[in-house]
């Protein structure tokens, strides 16, 4: 036997290549901003969550501040509520001139129906209440433009067919803006802007015990021009949900892409 039958390992090299890596740093946090006491952010706060994110959970009209810049957050959510981004309070002003921070960030940002329309007036959108009073309260066909399908390929998910909504305002298209996503009542149902900011008309957020919560506290809202039956809801879910939830699934993967692993940006 000679001296390279059993090489030895040279001295100061005691551990694997794989314990010696250094550990990632903790994904930011996820700015959420929600309008009532206790509003949560429903199925899109648990999977941010599960990809390792803290939400930073703010909420203006109870006195909350946003802050002056993105840099320590990966993104921010603005969700719904059952005031309009017309009305005078103080705290939807705020909001709405906050969007900007992000636009001129380039920051990932989501507004999910009220903060769609938030989004579309700070770009100088009409927000409009329907003129026949008509109300989208239920499951909604969700029709896909050639820019949404295009869009949709180069970022890895696949629009869903039937969405959950639940508002009475709509929104143009802003200028510099495309519209991803049409419906019937309110004809733009998703935009995007820049790399990263999206306005979606419909709630993937929203679990069957947020529907059951809404449907009795908003009860009124089932009854308006348009508006669908509660007891319809838990079987849209179970017939629609699975769709919407893959969606949710690889938007938010392709949404929370540092721009170093994002690849080309897409058209």
């Amino acid at each position: 036997m000679n001296d390279h039958a059993f090489p030895l390992r040279p001295a100061g090299r005691t551990r694997s290549p794989l314990t010696a890596r250094k550990p990632r740093p903790a994904p930011k946090p996820v700015l959420v901003v929600l309008h009532q006491e206790h509003s949560t952010p429903g199925r899109v706060g648990r999977l941010l969550q599960a990809r390792g994110h803290a939400l930073d959970i703010r909420k203006p009209r109870f006195g909350d501040p946003l802050p002056s810049t993105m840099r320590e957050h990966a993104g921010a959510v603005i969700f719904g509520g059952p005031m309009g981004a017309n009305d005078p309070d103080a705290f939807v002003k705020t909001e709405i001139d906050w969007i900007g921070t992000c636009l001129k960030e380039d920051a990932a940002f989501l507004g999910i129906c009220l903060g769609a329309q938030m989004l579309a007036k700070h770009m100088g959108a009409r927000v409009y209440t329907h003129g026949e009073g008509r109300a989208e309260v239920g499951y909604y066909p969700l029709a896909i433009t050639e820019s949404g399908h295009s869009h949709a390929a180069t970022a890895g998910f696949a629009w869903p067919g039937t969405v959950y909504q639940w508002h009475r305002d709509g929104f143009d298209c802003p200028n510099g803006a495309e519209c991803l996503a049409t419906g019937g009542d309110f004809p733009v149902q998703a935009i995007r802007a820049g790399s990263k900011v999206y306005g979606i008309q419909f709630h993937p957020e929203v679990t069957p015990a947020m529907m059951y919560r809404w449907s009795v506290r908003g009860y009124e809202r089932t009854l308006m021009p348009g508006a669908q039956l509660g007891h319809t809801h838990i079987p849209g879910w179970f017939q629609h949900d699975p769709a919407i939830r893959l969606w949710l699934d690889a938007f938010l993967d392709h949404w929370l892409k540092e721009p170093a692993a994002a690849g080309t940006a897409s058209p």
